[in-house]
C-alpha cells in the first residue's frame, strides 16, 4: 500500500524550498502525495502564488483560508485559530499518513496543532535553528514538539532538536532543501533576468528583502526608512526589491517599498513575488543579497555572493564568510555595502563554503519517509540527554 504524504506550503519562498520534494513524492510509485495551499499562495496582495503552484503541473488538493485582513499580532493569532479549524477538516477528508511541514511560520503552528490532535505523524524540516530577532523562534522549537520526524539542516541543529527531548533516531541531519534548486534549476542568464524584471543590464543592483522583526525593540518603519537611505547613497546600483511576508508590520512595509519605488523609477523595482527561479537568478547575479531575509544566509553563500544582514531577525543563524551584519541604521547599513565592494572582502568570497549541506536534501528526506514508520497516534518517547 502506497504512503500518503500530505504537504503543506503557505507562501512563495517556502514552497520553492519545498519544490523538488513535491516533485520526488509525487513521482515515486511508493508514495501518494497530497499537496495543500494555505496562507499567502491564496491572497491576492501576495500575488495568489498558488497559480504559480497548479503551473509547475502540481494538483491542489485542498485549499485552506486562514489568514485575516489584519496588520496585528491579534490577527496572526486569530489566523493561527483560523488554520487549526480548517486544517482539522481537511485531514480528515484527506486521511494521509504523515504531514510534511517547513520552518517556523504562524501557518505552519496551525498546521502542526491541527495534524498532531488529530494524531497524524508530523514530519518537521529546517528544525533546530535559531532566530532570536522573531516570534519565529519560539514556533520552530513548538513545531519540534508536534512533530516526530525532523529533518534538520546541519549538525548543530540536530543537536540543539535532541536537546529539546527528541529521539536521536527520528533526527535526520539532510542539509538544508533550499540548497537543491541551486544544483539543479537552470538560472536565467543576467541579460534574461533583467529584461524579464525591468532592470538595466548595464548597471549593478542589490536584491533586497526586509521582513517585519516581531521580536524586541527594532521598528520595522525606521529600519525600512534606515535601508532606503542607504540604498540611496549607492545610487550607482539598481535596487530589486521583493516585498515582505504576511507577518504584523508586514503591509505597512509594502507601502514602503512600492512608495519607494515610485520615487525612484528607473532605478527601483518592487515586486510582490519573482518566484523562485528568478529570485535564484537575481541572487546568482545581484551584487548583493541585503535586507533580513534568511535567503542572505542559507542560499546566498552557496552562490558565494555578499550578503549584508540587517538588524537582528537572523542571530543566531551559523554564518558563512560572505555575510556581514550590521545594525539597522543607515550609516551602518551604508558601510556595511562600502565592506563588501573592496578587494579584500572579494577575497574573502572566494572562499566561502556553504554550512547547510551538500543540495541533496530532498532526496534523502523522500527516502526516510518511506522507510520510517507512519500513521495515527504514534507513541513518541522524550529523550533525556545524559548527565
Amino acid at each position: 500500500m502506497r504512503k500518503k504524504i500530505c504537504v503543506v506550503t503557505g507562501s512563495r519562498a517556502e514552497y520553492g524550498i519545498l519544490y523538488w520534494l513535491i516533485r520526488e513524492l509525487g513521482e515515486d510509485p511508493a508514495v501518494e502525495l497530497q499537496l495543500v495551499a494555505t496562507g499567502m499562495h491564496l491572497m491576492p496582495e501576495f500575488g495568489s502564488t498558488f497559480r504559480e503552484i497548479e503551473a509547475s503541473g502540481f494538483r491542489i488538493d485542498r485549499k485552506v483560508e486562514m489568514m485575516v485582513a489584519s496588520d496585528t499580532p491579534t490577527g496572526m493569532a486569530k489566523s493561527v485559530g483560523l488554520g487549526v479549524l480548517g486544517f482539522a477538516d481537511a485531514f480528515d477528508s484527506l486521511a494521509p499518513d504523515a504531514v510534511v511541514v517547513l520552518g517556523d511560520r504562524f501557518e505552519m503552528l496551525a498546521v502542526a496543532q491541527a495534524a498532531f490532535l488529530t494524531g497524524l505523524a508530523v514530519a518537521h524540516i529546517s528544525g533546530g535553528e535559531v532566530t532570536e530577532g522573531a516570534i519565529d523562534d519560539a514556533i520552530r522549537h513548538a513545531i519540534t514538539k508536534l512533530s516526530r520526524y525532523h529533518f534538520v539542516a546541519a549538525e548543530p541543529y540536530r543537536r540543539r532538536v535532541i536537546q529539546l527531548g527528541e529521539p536521536p533516531e527520528h533526527v535526520f541531519n539532510v542539509g538544508d532543501p533550499a540548497l537543491d534548486n541551486v544544483a539543479r534549476l537552470a538560472l536565467l542568464d543576467r541579460a534574461s533576468l533583467c529584461a524579464e524584471v525591468g532592470l538595466d543590464l548595464a548597471r549593478p543592483f542589490y536584491l533586497v528583502t526586509y521582513h517585519p522583526v516581531t521580536l524586541g525593540s527594532e521598528s520595522p518603519e525606521l529600519a525600512m526608512q534606515a535601508l532606503m537611505d542607504a540604498l540611496d547613497r549607492h545610487g550607482d546600483h539598481q535596487v530589486l526589491v521583493t516585498k515582505p511576508n504576511a507577518d504584523a508590520g508586514g503591509r505597512l512595509l509594502s507601502r514602503l517599498v512600492d512608495e519607494y519605488a515610485l520615487r525612484n523609477a528607473g532605478r527601483v523595482v518592487a515586486m510582490t513575488s519573482l518566484g523562485q527561479l528568478r529570485y535564484l537568478s537575481a541572487i546568482k547575479h545581484c551584487a548583493a543579497v541585503v535586507g533580513n531575509s534568511s535567503s542572505g544566509i542559507v542560499e546566498a553563500p552557496a552562490f558565494r555572493r555578499p550578503t549584508v544582514n540587517i538588524g537582528t531577525r537572523q542571530d543566531g543563524r551559523l554564518r558563512a564568510t560572505s555575510i556581514v551584519d550590521c545594525a539597522a541604521e543607515c550609516d551602518a547599513i551604508a558601510a556595511a555595502l562600502d565592506h563588501i565592494a573592496t578587494r579584500r572582502f572579494e577575497r574573502t568570497l572566494a572562499e566561502t563554503v556553504s554550512l547547510y549541506g551538500q543540495c541533496d536534501a530532498s532526496t534523502r528526506i523522500r527516502e526516510v519517509l518511506k522507510q520510517v514508520e507512519l500513521g495515527r497516534h504514534l507513541r513518541k518517547a522524550f529523550h533525556d540527554l545524559a548527565h
